[in-house]
């Protein structure tokens, strides 16, 4: 059965995009099929795979395509995307104004046969992201480790809690993933106050790395550049932990 997993937070810069597609990739290392679905307009998940930016979402909202013929091959075997662009903010517009049920992500995407999809979002929350919530399992919930990421947590569990109450949905939270942690006094302040916050949902941190920049340029997963670095390291917790988790 398909598990599947939600990134969000409503703040950007938390290293969301970077999760979701290193955590992809990760998946497949272990022997599993992965999709993930960028439901956000800037469309970096291609990017990062060094793939190009496409009308994916729309096409699969709105257009007539089946959702096979919009997939694409990420050239790693195991590893597919259907891609996001500009015209996913007009995918957005659309279904505010057609009122589309919640569950139009969840059914377009049933049965496809992947043991995991990936949604990832933008760094709000907007009719889409409502969508991945309803479709999805599971939440995880990237957050650097500032005031004003952690923040944004509390408006995304609030409307995951909105849209349960309303629709009936069971989605379990997978964590709390904190991000481009560092050795100062605030990054440990913000940990103390996410864990007396969220009791056992915070997962082991993952550290600012130069090289995870490159590895955006290079279009390229720290798999692929440097998996014995401390980054590719502290991601394979995060996989370790996710397929604890949906077992």
């Amino acid at each position: 059965m398909t598990k599947n997993i939600i990134l969000l937070n409503a703040k950007g810069g938390c290293s969301k995009t970077t999760s979701t597609v290193t955590l992809g990739h990760g998946l497949v290392i272990q022997g599993k099929t992965v999709l993930i679905v960028d439901l956000d307009a800037q469309g970096q998940c291609a990017t990062l795979l060094g793939m190009e930016q496409g009308p994916g979402v729309f096409d699969l909202l709105i257009s007539e395509r089946k959702t096979k013929e919009i997939i694409q091959q990420s050239g790693r075997p195991g590893l597919d995307l259907i891609p996001g662009n500009q015209k996913t903010a007009t995918a957005q517009n659309v279904l505010t104004i057609e009122r589309r049920p919640i569950s139009e992500l969840r059914d377009k995407l049933n049965g496809l046969g992947y043991d995991y999809i990936l949604f990832d979002t933008a760094p709000s929350i907007n009719d889409l992201t409502a969508l991945g919530i309803y479709a999805s399992d599971y939440f995880l919930i990237p957050t650097a480790v500032d005031f004003l990421s952690t923040e944004g947590i509390f408006k995304v569990m609030q409307s995951i809690k909105q849209i349960q109450e309303q629709t009936g949905h069971n989605g379990k939270l997978a964590g709390i993933l904190p991000s481009f942690a560092d050795a100062t006094k605030e990054t440990q302040a913000t940990l103390d106050d996410l864990k007396n916050n969220f009791p056992g949902a915070v997962l082991p941190i993952i550290h600012r790395a130069t090289i995870m920049r490159e590895c955006a340029a290079a279009g390229k997963t720290i798999f692929e550049v440097d998996p014995q670095s401390r980054a590719a390291q502290e991601y394979n917790a995060l996989i370790s932990h996710v397929l604890q988790v949906t077992k």
